[in-house]
Parts: C-alpha cells; structure tokens; sequence
C-alpha cells in the first residue's frame, strides 16, 4: 500500500489543540481518530443514502460514454475519498470494461485513506493514497497533479457541501484541464428542509469532541438551519457544543478551558436546490454541465461536469 503524505499527523495534533481553542473544529477532525472514523463509517452506511449510491451506479453503467475522451489508462482522483466505497461503484464499472485504470484516493484520515487503498487493491486496481487536506488550495492543486490530464476528478458524499462551496468551487475548477471530467454529487434541500436520520447527524457531529474525553452529559448537541443570501437556494445547516459546565479538555498538546455556555462550532453541511447548483457550477465555477443523475428519493444529484 503506498501513501503519499502532505498532511502529516504532527500537523494535525497542532491544529486539533489550535481548533479547540479557537472553539471551531475545521471539517478535516471529523474523520480523524477512531470514534469519528466509526462515526462516519454508520453515517455513511445509514439506509437514507441509498439513493446515493444508486445514482452512482446509474452512472457507473453508462461508463463507456463517460470515458469516450480518455485513451489508457485512465486516471481517476477522488478527493474526500472517504473508505472509497462510492467510488468504487464506479471504479469496478471502468476496471470490468477492460480499461487500465489506476486510483488515487485523497482524504485527511490515514484511517480512511487506508480502507480506500486495501478496498480498490481488493479489486486489482492500482492505487496510490495521498494524505492531505483538500480543504487548502495547494494540498488540492498537488493532488490533482498527481496525474496528466485526462483524467476523472471524483467527490462523493456530498463532499463540496463540507466546506464554502463559493470559495472551494473555484479552486476545484482550476484543478481541471482540457477533457477532464468532474463527477460530484450535492444532496439537494427538501422543501421541509429535512436531513437524513439526524440521530447519526448528531452522532458523527460529536464525535471529535467524544475522542476528546467529552460527555453528552457535558452539554449539547444544537442545530442551526440557515439560508446562505450569497446565492438563491444555498441553505447551511451548522452544529455546535454548548458545554453546562466548565470543561477541562485535554487535547494531545495540552489541556484546554471551556467555560460553561461557551459555543463550540462544530461541523456545517450546504444543502442546495438543483437552481442553485447550476449557478454554483456554470456562472461562479465556470463549468459545463455534461450530464446528471437524481437519486430516485430526490435527496441528491449526481453531475458530470468539464471546462
């Protein structure tokens, strides 16, 4: 199994206890240590996603139109990688095409990252992990010169929400070149404006703070769902801890004080309207909409994209 490390753990000790002081853990801690590991893991493996996966594997049967520019082989980077389990529903559709193919999982998690690498081996597809923090433009523009252009550029899961998706689309856009493909997926806003099983939601938002020693019977979990004005049909739903009593929590570097009804900010998730989408992806990314896929629930789509 071979890694590529960009973003070292020493790294991420330093920003953890940096975080906490702050009170605002940035998206990367949600995925690092075992407990928001096992977090994610049911978050993603939740039944409420099922519809997800198949508009993933909607696309991965039109696989050959999809790789109509591309001669061998064909490289494929996935940043946010996660275990690689949604990739692979279209990484398994390329390799049994006959295509030589090799894979090049991104994620913060070493964890994670290593589930992504031993998953795409199990199906003899060559694959080399990098460690790194797609949220920074050059951990980005790095990844994303791991291979010559044309190539597919992948985010699953919702990955562009995680972060400004105004600010991230731009540098995502600057990442592809000539024919290459972009392929995300967005989890569209429901009128009710309801999420997915908010009980795994709540689960995988504490996680961080769990692996810190912290108790749910130290605070609470809340929820704030907002419209983003920057664009018609952005909607944000942001989670923080707020601790009914003075914590003392002992980050790797050092302990920290957390005095009671302080707010801890914890991880925030952009939902869309399908409008808000193309603008998002055709007027601020300047991108080309080349094909999508709803989810049969109407929770998410699923777009092809290019310069």
């Amino acid at each position: 199994m071979k890694i590529e490390v960009v973003l070292t753990e020493a790294e991420i000790v330093q920003e953890l206890t940096e975080a906490v002081e702050a009170r605002d853990l940035p998206e990367k801690f949600f995925y690092w240590g075992p407990l928001p590991v096992r977090a994610w893991l049911a978050r993603a493996a939740d039944p409420a996603f099922a519809g997800l996966r198949c508009a993933w594997q909607q696309l991965a049967a039109k696989a050959a139109w999809l790789l109509e520019p591309f001669g061998p082989p064909i490289h494929a980077i996935s940043f946010g990688a996660g275990d690689g389990s949604t990739d692979r529903l279209l990484l398994d559709a390329i390799r049994q095409s006959g295509r030589e193919l090799k894979y090049y999982p991104v994620d913060a998690s070493q964890a994670l990252l290593e589930m992504a690498c031993a998953g795409a081996e199990d199906l003899d597809i060559e694959t080399d992990g990098i460690k790194a923090d797609i949220s920074s433009p050059m951990h980005l523009v790095f990844a994303s010169d791991a291979a010559e252009s044309p190539k597919l550029l992948l985010m699953s899961g919702n990955t562009l929400g995680g972060f400004d998706p105004l600010d991230h689309i731009k540098h995502l856009a600057q990442c592809l070149h000539g024919d290459d493909r972009l392929i995300l997926d967005a989890e569209i806003y429901q009128i009710d404006g309801s999420v997915p099983h908010p009980d795994t939601l709540r689960q995988f938002a504490f996680a961080p703070l769990a692996a810190l020693g912290v108790s749910a019977d130290d605070g609470e979990v809340r929820f704030e769902y907002k419209r983003d004005q920057s664009i018609a049909g952005l909607h944000v739903t942001a989670a923080h801890f707020r601790p009914d009593r003075d914590l003392r929590i002992a980050t790797p570097d050092r302990e920290v004080l957390v005095q009671r009804g302080e707010h801890i900010n914890l991880n925030f998730s952009y939902r869309f309207t399908t409008e808000a989408l193309h603008t998002l992806l055709v007027e601020r990314g300047g991108l080309r909409i080349l094909d999508q896929i709803p989810s049969p629930d109407g929770r998410h789509l699923l777009l092809v994209c290019s310069r």
